[in-house]
């Protein structure tokens, strides 16, 4: 009986230590999941006296619950906080609080300054003290984004057009949410391009809430977010010059959401009329800006509109290795027509679903619905966009969302963390009542002895 004893304890002692490293383990694949990109943040809120303490209050719990789905830490997403009025107070700097938790705790405690509406001097304020490396901010990089949220409810006293350019110059991406009687040309002074994806509007603070996934998507980034991405763009006679430069600023518009970089998304574009015409293959531009400027100086082809041609093209060409694909990496094919196909596309198009990419379908004016559904992944309706008006595009590309992440959504997964958290107090508890068990066995032990 003696030797089975210490057998016993170290299987016990075994099983403990499986039981923490399992959830140790499922814990780390939970926060992997739920990566945002590092960025500092730096909200600025309106406090003037048209804002009443209940709605100030709401604009608080929105604070609150975007900094929620945010991946806080020293060298994930920083957080600040600016409240103004005719004064300006540094409520939160980016350097004094490292977790979700103190953050939320000090947002909390933020009251209202109840005077004017000095919207430029926050501004400023901003640029030269929040977003300071004196206050946490960190130093100018591709890998770290500088993003402001301004919240206002009313006309600023001062100005922001101005200021609001600087801020921009300095690379700082700025968005401006108006609640209720805002000026909305304020709004879009203050503002980034394109202003769809940066300026929104609420008609009043208690619904200011339902912002919140919006942001907590902007800021969003799958851990195995490589992707290669390709446009196939109808540049048929039917498009038209003036709308084929509507097409380039919508391609562009969701360029802007894209995590372009070596690593990360690569993406290429292709051509087509009559004929096929690759502007550029992946991976040849790897930041925004050269990407952006290279879409601009595409030209338009005109002639027919040979979309199974071009569905063939970017199956076996534009995503082969040769043309800058990488292998392993997620595929994303995004099809623009303005009308019928002049030649057969179902071999195609299941061609290309059958090599797995994921295919979105965009149509606009006479293109045909049965056809954009036919190219379009499943499920379709979360594939295929179809608008009558070239000018409703922007809509579009708000609604197309380049989800590669893994199957759970990294920025909704709270609840799977908070299960993790429980498993592993669980499992703190249990360990300690074997640990009890455990010197009861020894004492068993020794009197045997």
């Amino acid at each position: 009986m003696t030797p089975t004893l210490p057998l016993f304890l170290l299987l016990l002692s075994l099983i403990g230590a499986q039981a923490n490293l399992d959830v140790r383990t499922a814990a780390a694949m939970a926060a992997g999941l739920c990566k945002t990109r590092p960025t500092d943040i730096v909200f600025i809120i309106d406090s003037s006296r048209s804002v009443r303490p209940s709605e100030f209050e709401q604009v608080k719990v929105f604070l609150a619950k975007v900094i929620e789905g945010l991946d806080v830490g020293p060298n994930a997403t920083r957080v600040g906080v600016v409240n103004y009025a005719s004064r300006v107070k540094n409520e939160v700097s980016l350097k004094t609080y490292r977790t979700k938790a103190g953050l939320i705790k000090a947002v909390t405690k933020v009251e209202p300054l109840s005077t004017g509406t000095m919207t430029g001097l926050a501004i400023q304020f901003a640029l030269n003290v929040a977003f300071s490396e004196g206050e946490g901010a960190r130093v100018k990089s591709p890998d770290i984004s500088k993003v402001a949220i301004i919240v206002t409810d009313g006309r600023p006293q001062d100005n922001v057009k101005d200021v609001a350019q600087r801020a921009r110059d300095a690379g700082i991406e700025i968005f401006a949410i108006g609640v209720g009687r805002v000026d909305m040309s304020t709004l879009k002074q203050m503002a980034s391009d394109s202003l769809d994806d940066h300026v929104d509007y609420v008609e009043s603070y208690s619904v200011i809430e339902k912002l919140t996934k919006k942001f907590k998507e902007a800021f969003c980034a799958c851990s195995n977010s490589a992707t290669d991405v390709v446009f196939l763009i109808d540049g048929s006679k039917s498009v038209r010059p003036e709308n084929f430069e509507l097409v380039k600023k919508w391609i562009n518009q969701i360029v802007d959401k894209l995590d372009v970089s070596e690593s990360k998304a690569h993406v290429g574009l292709v051509q087509y009329s009559s004929s096929v015409r690759q502007e550029f293959p992946l991976g040849r531009f790897n930041n925004k800006k050269d990407l952006k400027d290279a879409v601009k100086k595409m030209a338009y082809m005109e002639r027919g509109t040979m979309t199974g041609q071009a569905l063939h093209y970017l199956t076996d060409n534009s995503f082969s290795a040769g043309q800058g694909a990488r292998p392993g990496v997620a595929k994303v094919g995004i099809v623009f027509t303005d009308g019928r196909s002049q030649d057969y596309i179902g071999d195609a198009a299941k061609k290309a679903k059958d090599h797995g990419f994921k295919m979105y379908a965009v149509g606009v004016g006479n293109a045909v619905e049965d056809e954009l559904k036919e190219i379009a992944s499943e499920p379709t309706g979360e594939h295929y966009f179809y608008t009558a008006d070239f000018k409703a595009m922007t809509q579009i590309a708000k609604k197309l969302q380049i989800n590669i992440c893994q199957e759970e959504d990294p920025c909704e997964c709270d609840s799977l963390v908070k299960f993790q958290k429980k498993v592993e107090e669980a499992l703190q508890a249990l360990t300690k009542k074997l640990d009890s068990m455990s010197k009861r066995i020894a004492l068993l032990e020794n009197k045997i002895v």
